[in-house]
């Protein structure tokens, strides 16, 4: 087989090593560690168990072909033999690549949670409904999910539309399905104010970033400018009678983050922080990606704000990638919150590439 499992010989050694670790009483008491481990324990459970199958199907394979080379054996069995050797070859062969996708290196982020940012860009009042759109889109596929969404701060307006939306989702694994949603997403539809039925095409920003704990990001009040106002809502008329809104300004960047959702000052500022440590992640991920250009070569894009990744055809029904070519005339039903049509296959094009840039290296 192509897969050499030699490397793998002392994964039960391990496994008993570690479960006797999670054993002890005085592990348990430090719980941060606790967790770490016990993270590290189901992912070599789950390798285990893939080893542990593919040997059981190694020795399928030499029984069977043992009976396929005994020319004493019984004819019709060594004809059931030879396409028992068949299938157990293709089965091999797709827990190989199972195999083989469990080892990648896997995204430090992928288990966090994250923010979702959605900025209207061309197309005036549409670009700003079409905003409201994919929020709703986000917000179904997160319910589909068990997710939860928090919105953390808006910049609503009269149509109905947003000129920026920024919200929390919560629940497992969430950013391991929503990373490639970051780019520009582009819509093209009869906005409902042209009377000549011409269709507009507009343009949103759609940013995805890791939720940033505190240890990892860690922000000095001295280098924040903080800033209290009435919130107002669409059309600038205030909706609040006291001082609940909140600008932070990081110095340093010159980062700024608004949050008046919340009537609370204090809930606007903790808000405002969570944002704020986010974007400040995100920058610290933006600068190392372009300092190892082979990150970029094995990522579908999830990276660049600025790439256009997704049209949104609505005349036509169709919804396009651009990144990896896929078309689906299904568009009423992803807008409807059925994204993972989309979302696996940006996955499985990511495995791909990354297994491909493994490959080439290991015969560089």
């Amino acid at each position: 087989m192509s897969l050499s499992l030699d490397k793998f010989a002392d994964v039960p050694n391990r496994l008993a090593v570690m479960e006797d670790r999670l054993a002890d009483p005085e592990l348990i008491s430090n719980q941060k560690e606790y967790q770490r481990l016990a993270k590290d324990h189901a992912q070599l459970v789950r390798l285990n168990a893939l080893l542990s199958e593919h040997n059981k199907l190694n020795r399928q394979l030499a029984d069977n072909r043992s009976l396929l080379n005994d020319d004493n054996e019984d004819p019709e069995l060594r004809e059931l033999a030879g396409l028992e050797v068949e299938q157990l070859l293709e089965k091999l062969e797709e827990l190989d690549q199972r195999i083989e996708l469990f080892l990648l290196p896997k995204d430090p982020n992928d288990e966090k949670n994250i923010l979702l940012e959605i900025r209207a860009g061309t197309g005036g009042d549409e670009a700003a409904l079409f905003v409201g759109d994919l929020f709703r889109m986000y917000s179904r596929y997160a319910e589909i999910m068990g997710w939860k969404v928090d919105i953390m701060s808006s910049s609503p307006l009269g149509i109905g539309g947003f000129k920026e939306i920024i919200a929390q989702i919560s629940g497992d694994m969430v950013y391991s399905k929503l990373k490639f949603e970051s780019g520009v997403h582009r819509v093209q539809r009869v906005p409902e104010t042209e009377t000549q039925g011409r269709v507009h095409t507009s343009a949103v920003t759609v940013a995805i970033l890791p939720e940033a704990e505190e240890v990892e990001i860690e922000i000095d009040p001295n280098e924040l400018k903080i800033d209290v106002y009435r919130s107002s809502g669409p059309g600038g008329q205030s909706v609040n009678t006291t001082d609940s809104a909140v600008r932070v300004t990081h110095l340093p960047t010159g980062i700024v983050v608004t949050c008046q959702d919340e009537k609370s000052q204090h809930k606007n500022k903790a808000k405002a922080l969570t944002v704020l440590r986010a974007r400040l992640l995100d920058r610290l991920e933006q600068e190392q990606h372009e300092r190892i250009s082979q990150d970029r070569k094995s990522q579908v894009g999830s990276g660049d704000r600025s790439e256009r990744i997704r049209t949104y055809n609505f005349p036509q029904g169709r919804l396009t990638d651009h990144r990896i070519n896929l078309t689906l005339y299904k568009l009423e039903a992803i807008t409807g919150g059925k994204l993972d049509e989309v979302i696996e296959p940006l996955i499985t094009h990511d495995q791909a590439l990354r297994l491909q840039l493994i490959n080439e290296e290991q015969f560089q």
